[in-house]
């Protein structure tokens, strides 16, 4: 037997239409395999909450190993994982082919999973899945929501009682027209002589760049449009990582299925498929292939989509970029999201940002502790705050003029951590995205 492998990491599909994934008994005995072994290496007890919940459960027990731990509290460990997918990447000496086949954030999906099948999801969490539902309807009064969800609103006193979002969690703000919507109004002008010419794009535009925040999407189009690429922006749906992080695998399926069918006549057509959220980006190229690796439109998909950065970054490696960039002062603070990372491609975002001249970038690779809507719950968001200060405050304390994560969810909990470590240094500008600041860099428009 080896001890850890050196070998790169292979993720197994999900048998989630299987009937034993799906048996108690079967996962007990499974989640008691891999918590053992957990147990024995703890090379993960950094990472996040979900590995010193269990360790502390192991040390508090009678004997002092998992066999007197009682499997209702494996829950306390499953509820605090955020899906990062770091321990399987960057930590675990015994994820497959190592002969343990350690896959840890997809066993604690499987718990979820099997919860979903026998309780279903509350309303409050049922609720955070419905993302394109909530946009929609948002936006048709965005400045109430806005007024209402901001902190320190007597609102957020309700929302928190009501629907579990910690009243002290900074919220994501909503546009009052999409993106998609930005662009058919207003498209740039395409430089049909620039280096990449001979490429199209279909944006992805992603639920947050549609609702939330256009202001990536059109960065995006902007910079490829000065670069030659015939862009259009199409948006079936949401990529269902909330609905994935709930267990509700046979609705992320559907998902999958009926996104690829919209974007299966542009991939015909020559188009490259790019998302510039690294969490919708993780869903189309990793987790759907993982859940449905029998239906080609899926993997044919997952082939064809690419990350923005790095798209960007492959266009500047391969036909060079556009001329006319103009340094951004200040420098960046650039935070490298976990769901970049398990992309496992490097640094694209700070590769994207040091294409910028005389660019002073410096990178952090620490996990914000944000996890997606996990993070705004009670009960999870000071857990959050105390996982993400260590990059927050490297980040701070860098010294630079910007701070811009590719996660833009991750750079609002960031900024917030920020602001509450106090000090009296001057705070960096949140960006949302580095195109954003490639977009400045241009000179085109960024708002």
């Amino acid at each position: 037997m080896r001890e850890g492998s050196l070998e790169a990491p292979i993720r197994h599909p999900l048998d989630w239409e299987n009937p034993d994934f799906y048996d108690e008994a079967k996962l007990d005995a499974e989640m008691r395999r891999v918590f053992d072994i957990c147990h024995g290496c703890r090379r993960c007890f950094n990472l996040c909450d979900s590995f010193p919940r269990l360790f502390d459960l192991v040390d508090e027990s009678k004997t002092g190993e998992l066999d007197s731990v009682d499997s209702k509290d494996f829950k306390k460990v499953v509820d605090a994982c955020t899906l990062c997918d770091m321990c399987f990447l960057t930590k675990c000496p015994y994820v497959p082919p190592h002969e343990f086949n350690l896959d840890f954030p997809h066993l604690l999906l499987r718990y979820r999973a099997v919860e979903a099948k026998k309780n279903g999801v509350g309303p409050a969490d049922r609720a955070l899945t419905e993302t394109d539902r909530n946009g929609k309807w948002a936006m048709l009064i965005a400045g109430a929501v806005n007024w209402a969800t901001r902190r320190g609103s007597p609102a957020r006193t309700l929302e928190e009682k009501f629907v579990g979002i910690d009243k002290d969690a900074e919220l994501p703000k909503y546009a009052r027209q999409t993106l998609e919507a930005r662009a058919k109004a207003n498209p740039p002008a395409r430089d049909e002589k620039a280096p990449a010419k001979a490429r199209k794009v279909v944006l992805y535009a992603t639920c947050y760049s549609d609702y939330n925040d256009p202001s990536i999407g059109l960065a995006a189009l902007a910079v490829l449009a000065k670069n030659g690429v015939e862009t259009k922006v199409v948006y079936p749906q949401c990529c269902g990582m909330p609905k994935l992080e709930q267990g509700l695998l046979n609705e992320v399926a559907d998902a999958a299925r009926e996104v690829a069918a919209a974007l299966a006549p542009y991939i015909d057509e020559g188009y490259d498929i790019v998302a510039p959220v690294p969490s919708c980006v993780l869903m189309l190229k990793f987790e759907w292939p993982l859940i449905l690796p029998h239906e080609s439109s899926v993997k044919r998909l997952s082939e064809a989509t690419y990350d923005l950065s790095e798209y960007v970054v492959d266009i500047a490696k391969k036909e060079g970029l556009a001329e006319g960039m103009k340094p951004i002062e200040g420098g960046v603070a650039f935070h490298m999201a976990c769901h970049s990372r398990a992309q496992n491609f490097g640094q694209k975002g700070a590769e994207l940002l040091r294409l910028i001249p005389h660019a002073d970038v410096a990178v952090v690779e620490r996990c914000s502790g944000h996890g997606g809507a996990w993070g705004y719950k009670k009960g999870n968001f000071e857990t959050a705050m105390k996982v993400g200060k260590p990059a927050m405050r490297q980040l701070d304390t860098a010294g630079k003029k910007h701070l811009v994560s590719e996660c833009p969810l991750a750079g609002i909990h960031i900024e917030q951590g920020i602001e509450a470590l106090g000090g009296n240094m001057p705070k960096p500008e949140r960006v949302s995205h580095p195109i954003v600041l490639m977009a400045r860099a241009y000179g085109l428009a960024s708002e």
